[in-house]
């Protein structure tokens, strides 16, 4: 019975690679068989377009006054003119069934390499004793009241952790009152608060080895997403003190600064510096950006990541461990926080042909991705602007980035909405192997363990 369920999965397999090939090929032939060499033209129009637009906004955020404006109206009249061409030659129901065309192709695609037994590596939960003696930092301010919103004080107190409310209005040094809270007997650390509040509290949890509770009451909780934990309701976190298990997560440094996200250096991190970045952060991009993106302002930057050079790049992100930048749905989120790897990610664009090379081209020169262990971020200048996980700093160049693996006890709940499982990379290789094969899946069967 097992042979004859392993040969039905391996058929599904196969006739779905064959499906992701055909919808490819239909989804490239439309135009041309639909619309001949009219839709051969329109869909060099529309590559134009798209080209043309990725320019405007280039000059949107290079440029200044008139020439931004104009370039504002550019990026709406691109796309629209290109529609309307569409809509004219009455090609339109074509692109559209083109993209649904390669919908199917991409779902088909990842059907078949999902079903080949490869498995995305998953954080291991260790089962501990709940804490005894929890300590907590709780920002009222933090995501615009949630604090007092969900109730999150009187909710922990009722759980037996000693709660303290930082004061808005005065500059508290969460470190030491971490540390203290540790020297008098605390056995599980937790914040509620932002990211970089996060980190602080953190690394002393990692130097003392005591859990650490994350608990997702700030504006964004990146870190929080990538644990799998709520966003909607930051009081299911408290779940962890009675019912929770305990993941080994890695922890990044820019020197001997914490960072449970990202460093970023260059404009980014001298955008987060402006007095306004709190209250208008498109405005004061819109400020700085024009002079950082064509150089007239800060220093000019080289990274190095284990033996690769990054030769003035504008805007270096240093992440702990890598970003997915391979799916739209997945962006912006990491796979794992425990791999011992930090991400690497820079861009270099001087020109409108860059900016339209980096949306179109498949490898654009002006992109770099990579991993390492070990980063640094030199400048012509004697100190960087850096943004750690979104708060502004500034440290004296060069910037050393490391990430110590599985420092970091985090003690989630036991039931949480969890983390997204990662689609599989589109292998256009592997699929047509995988639609050629008669008997047996062309990839082996095999998951992958922590």
């Amino acid at each position: 019975m097992g042979s004859a369920m392993s040969e039905r999965n391996h058929r599904r397999q196969r006739w779905a690679a064959r499906g992701a090939l055909a919808s490819v090929a239909l989804a490239a032939l439309l135009p041309l068989v639909t619309g001949g060499l009219k839709g051969l033209l329109l869909l060099a129009v529309g590559l134009a377009g798209l080209a043309l637009t990725a320019a405007a906004l280039w000059w949107v955020l290079s440029r200044r006054g008139p020439a931004r404006t104009a370039a504002a109206a550019l990026a709406v009249v691109a796309p629209v003119a290109v529609i309307t061409l569409f809509a004219v030659a009455n090609l339109l129901w074509v692109v559209f069934a083109s993209l649904l065309l390669w919908c199917l192709a991409v779902w088909s695609g990842r059907y078949a390499l999902r079903s080949t037994g490869l498995r995305p590596v998953r954080v291991k939960e260790y089962r501990t004793p709940p804490p005894k003696r929890p300590f907590l930092l709780l920002n009222p301010r933090s995501g615009g009241g949630k604090v007092g919103k969900f109730g999150l004080k009187e909710k922990a107190e009722a759980l037996g952790a000693q709660v303290v409310l930082l004061d808005p209005d005065q500059h508290q040094d969460v470190t030491a009152l971490a540390r203290d809270a540790v020297a008098e007997g605390a056995d599980l650390l937790g914040v509620a608060g932002g990211d970089g509040t996060q980190a602080l509290v953190a690394a002393v949890a990692a130097e003392h080895g005591v859990p650490f509770l994350v608990i997702s009451a700030g504006t964004r909780n990146h870190f929080a997403m990538d644990l799998g934990l709520d966003r909607d309701d930051p009081s299911t976190c408290l779940d962890a003190l009675t019912d929770g298990v305990e993941l080994r997560v890695d922890l990044g440094f820019a020197d001997e600064r914490p960072f449970v996200n990202n460093a970023s250096f260059g404009a980014y991190g001298a955008v987060v510096q402006s007095p306004g970045y709190r209250e208008d952060k498109v405005g004061a991009a819109l400020e700085r950006l024009p002079e950082l993106l064509t150089r007239q302002s800060g220093p000019r930057l080289t990274a190095g990541a284990d033996g690769t050079t990054i030769a003035d790049p504008q805007a270096v992100l240093v992440s702990n461990n890598p970003y997915r930048m391979d799916d739209p749905f997945g962006f912006g989120r990491r796979e794992r926080l425990d791999s011992g790897k930090l991400g690497v990610l820079a861009v270099r664009v001087d020109s409108a042909v860059e900016a339209a090379e980096l949306l179109l081209a498949p490898r654009p020169e002006g992109l770099t991705v990579l991993t390492a262990q070990h980063v640094v971020v030199e400048a012509d200048a004697s100190h960087l602007e850096v943004g750690l996980d979104g708060e502004a700093l500034t440290l004296p160049a060069p910037v050393h980035c490391r990430i110590v693996r599985r420092a970091l006890r985090v003690r989630v709940p036991r039931n949480r909405p969890g983390v997204p499982e990662a689609p599989p990379r589109l292998d256009w290789r592997r699929l047509r192997k995988l639609a050629a094969a008669v008997g047996r899946t062309a990839a082996p069967s095999r998951s992958w363990r922590t």
